[in-house]
């Protein structure tokens, strides 16, 4: 079985990885001390198991077992965690395992005889249940067969287009396969819909333009890009834009 252990703690990293060699029949493709940099590594190298920390920097456990449940093949994950408030999700899903440190050799082996009677399609719906309520802090995307890792922090609109949605960021663009509506519901405090096709970043407003007698267009920071705003959407957009 290939792994890759995550944890942000140097030491914490260590100890599983010296546990893991006593037991033995695992091999150790890598270590990560975050979920973004987990699941980048998970995209290069396959590995059949994640050793899961939850509380880490960047990205927690639980959102990255929620990028991980979208790789093909999904790899298994076991979580390993100081804390114990995240275990009731976990089981209810019925998840891999869940492991509460300091982490015992006899624990640990019994977690491994369990993820390797999951299949990665079995896996990815479980993985996909324990984490749907986190909301993410980066979206996925495949550009030219590449994984890419988009921080919400810098999107500044999404446009629905045909079956993908179009993202702009601080360094592009890129598509997903979401809706719209899905992207509005787990976002809600950060964007603002402006058209039933459009949502854009509340930080990015930078004003209305009107264009003519019934047009408006929404003036974006830093950017020359205008975006149609519907007569639907315009009276809410109106009172964001007064701080009402």
């Amino acid at each position: 079985m290939k792994a890759l252990i995550v944890d942000d703690e140097p030491p914490a990293r260590a100890r599983m990885a010296s546990l893991l060699a006593e037991i033995g029949g695992v091999d150790v493709l890598g270590e990560a001390g975050d979920g973004r940099s987990a699941v980048e590594i998970c995209e290069r190298l396959a590995p059949d198991l994640v050793l899961l920390d939850i509380d880490m920097p960047l990205m927690g456990g639980l959102e990255a077992a929620r990028h991980l449940a979208a790789l093909d093949p999904a790899p298994a994950v076991i979580f390993c965690t100081a804390y114990d408030e995240h275990a009731l999700a976990a089981f209810e899903a019925n998840a891999v395992d869940y492991l509460v440190k300091p982490i015992r050799g006899e624990r640990l082996r019994a977690a491994l005889a369990r993820a390797q009677r999951y299949s990665g399609a079995v896996v990815a719906r479980v993985q996909s249940a324990v984490v749907m309520p986190v909301r993410r802090t980066h979206l996925c995307a495949r550009v030219r067969g590449n994984l890419v890792m988009v921080p919400v922090v810098d999107i500044d609109y999404f446009a629905a287009e045909d079956k993908y949605v179009r993202v702009r960021h601080a360094r592009g663009e890129v598509l997903v396969e979401e809706s719209l509506k899905t992207l509005e519901t787990e976002f809600d405090e950060r964007f603002v819909r402006i058209h039933r096709n459009c949502l854009v970043a509340k930080n990015r407003v930078a004003g209305l333009e009107r264009v003519g007698e019934e047009r408006f267009l929404v003036l974006l920071s830093g950017s020359d890009e205008r975006l149609e705003v519907s007569r639907r959407n315009l009276p809410a957009l109106r009172k964001f834009v007064k701080g009402e």
